[in-house]
């Protein structure tokens, strides 16, 4: 978002936040949390010379660390981008609950706050930004539900029962051998969107919509249920803080709501093959 910016933005705001001196967060979609255009909450109006926004975002990630907000607005010629201090008069951050612990998201309410446009490119920039998000979040999905799958593995050979590894079992065997499928697919959706991403950014002809719909939706539904089924593999152990089944769990089932749901992007990649 932050890249869609002129040049004074760009030198001012993006180095700062590459060296870590600057925290940033989008505040990009309303209580709908559809993460569309037709989503945003936040409405921004001309004030002499300057801009003012009111209105309200959820679901932002990480807003109790941010120094900057970059939040897409309404305004009368369509939705434009815009740069808050994240504890200018006017702004208020409430933090919301989540299953997942780890994962901090807040609602953040505008009221009358001063804002700085950033670039021209508009809701264009923020789709961009949110593919990238799409796509890395698609990647942590893959990568956590192969490492619950080994550690299940791993298990599954140590347990004893019945004076044997529970992985001798055929019913476990079957279901290791679901879970490696699932596990296998989703690292290439995540890897295929990775490389549609890349090479639409160097100007290829085919669109990464399609690859970044399927992977968002294939890496979730994998996470959640390479993680469930791990906690029924591992049986009670898996609930105890002692062992980090239950908050794999808790990260997969978060994380398949963040940015769209899994049924959303489902539709979003029927749209974009055409069908």
């Amino acid at each position: 978002l932050a890249a869609a910016g002129d040049a004074a933005v760009n030198k001012r705001l993006l180095p700062a936040i590459a060296a870590g001196k600057t925290i940033a967060t989008v505040a990009m979609t309303g209580d709908a949390g559809t993460w569309t255009a037709d989503g945003v909450a936040v409405t921004a109006r001309a004030d002499g010379d300057k801009w003012v926004l009111d209105g309200g975002a959820n679901f932002v990630t990480h807003a109790e660390l941010a120094d900057v907000l970059l939040v897409p607005a309404r305004t009368p010629a369509g939705i434009r981008i815009f740069e808050v201090a994240a504890k200018a008069p006017g702004v208020t951050i409430s933090a919301l609950p989540t299953f997942d612990r780890t994962l901090r998201l807040a609602r953040i309410d505008f009221a009358g706050v001063a804002a700085t446009p950033v670039g021209t490119a508009g809701w264009p920039a923020a789709e961009a930004a949110l593919q990238l998000a799409l796509v890395a979040l698609a990647g942590e999905q893959a990568g956590g539900a192969r490492r619950m799958f080994e550690k299940t593995v791993d298990y599954a050979k140590t347990r004893i029962q019945f004076g044997r590894a529970i992985g001798s079992f055929q019913a476990i065997k079957h279901m290791a051998a679901d879970l490696l499928i699932v596990v296998e697919s989703a690292t290439s959706a995540a890897r295929a969107a990775a490389v549609a991403l890349d090479a639409a950014g160097e100007g290829s002809n085919e669109p990464a919509d399609v690859a970044v719909h399927l992977a968002a939706f294939a890496c979730a539904d994998a996470y959640t249920t390479v993680t469930a089924t791990a906690v029924q593999m591992h049986g009670g152990i898996a609930f105890t803080w002692e062992h980090p089944a239950h908050l794999y769990l808790r990260r997969a089932r978060a994380q398949a709501q963040l940015f769209g749901a899994p049924a959303y992007h489902r539709e979003r990649f029927l749209t974009a093959l055409g069908a």
